[in-house]
């Protein structure tokens, strides 16, 4: 308990105990963190660090919570969302961004395309925010991050070491890099090539309509449950040929507009969906021999 409060007198505010889980990932599921931290700079985020270390707390870095599902008996140890300082966008170079971690991706996208700047169209169709579009190499319709990126400040949370890695130094592969576990992204430049506004907006929008018209939008869900990782067949194709689309647990189910998307249906828990994602996956590898990868992360007990 002496812990415990010493750490709330410190942090104030920016540090609950017990929070609900379920209020930060689009699926609206999960149980509660022991720690639930907001840091408001960089100074803030190491002084937590250090403490946490010291107790050796598990450190969850939360982004917009857009493919996360967190588990029924939550986390234990401390989640961190990083705050407003971590979201910025900067012009630095007439061709060249810098973006904080937490700056949403479509507010990037958004910022490009009023600066007559066209290669970022594609962040207007990813959900999250800019350090997890890194951390996933998050991409759609031929174009990712690893495209567009120069480089990656990060701290190791656990050394408290700062440095900028350019990404000739990052593996990047579908849907994941080599980056390490222990380094946090605090935020990245990107590579932008001159253009008409007019023309950046209309594929842009263009890119928008499409998703609209594929994917499932208004409803309790994080997007692509599997991977695509094979390259004649895409993750959806092998679950609708596999038989599965009227797979269910509890209130879980599979998305009619788009295979690859589960929902909760508005009372499933965790591991209703869990145990969907168990289902198909077995499923999918008895018809084809594919054993599709999860992109969604799955955190907590």
């Amino acid at each position: 308990m002496t812990f415990q409060n010493d750490l709330i007198k410190k942090f104030g505010l920016n540090l609950s105990k017990n929070v609900k889980l379920s209020n930060y990932s689009w699926f609206n599921l999960g149980g509660n963190a022991d720690y639930f931290f907001k840091a408001k700079d960089k100074d803030h985020l190491k002084s937590f660090l250090t403490e946490a270390n010291k107790k050796k707390l598990e450190i969850v870095i939360l982004g917009a919570g857009s493919n996360t599902l967190f588990r029924d008996n939550g986390v234990r140890g401390a989640v961190i969302k990083l705050g407003k300082e971590f979201s910025f966008i900067k012009k630095i170079k007439e061709d060249i961004l810098e973006v904080g971690a937490a700056t949403l991706d479509r507010k990037v996208a958004d910022f490009a395309k009023n600066n007559n700047l066209k290669d970022l169209e594609f962040l207007s169709c990813i959900p999250g925010s800019i350090g997890g579009a890194i951390i996933m190499n998050s991409g759609c319709y031929d174009s990712d991050i690893s495209k567009v990126l120069i480089s990656v400040k990060v701290l190791d949370k656990e050394k408290m070491i700062e440095t900028e890695i350019r990404k000739e130094n990052i593996n990047f592969f579908y849907r994941g890099t080599s980056l390490s576990e222990n380094t946090i992204i605090l935020s990245a430049k990107f590579k932008c090539s001159i253009g008409k506004k007019i023309d950046i907006e209309k594929k842009q929008n263009d890119f928008i309509a499409r998703k609209k018209l594929s994917q499932p939008s208004q409803i309790k869900t994080c997007g692509s449950t599997f991977k695509n990782i094979d390259k004649e067949k895409k993750a959806w194709m092998l679950i609708k040929e596999s038989g599965c689309l009227d797979f269910q647990e509890g209130d879980a189910t599979i998305s009619k507009k788009h295979c690859n998307f589960f929902i909760n249906n508005g009372s499933a828990k965790s591991k209703d969906i869990e145990n969907l994602m168990k289902k198909v996956k077995q499923r999918v590898y008895e018809k084809t021999g594919v054993n599709l990868e999860l992109e969604i992360k799955i955190i907590g007990e």
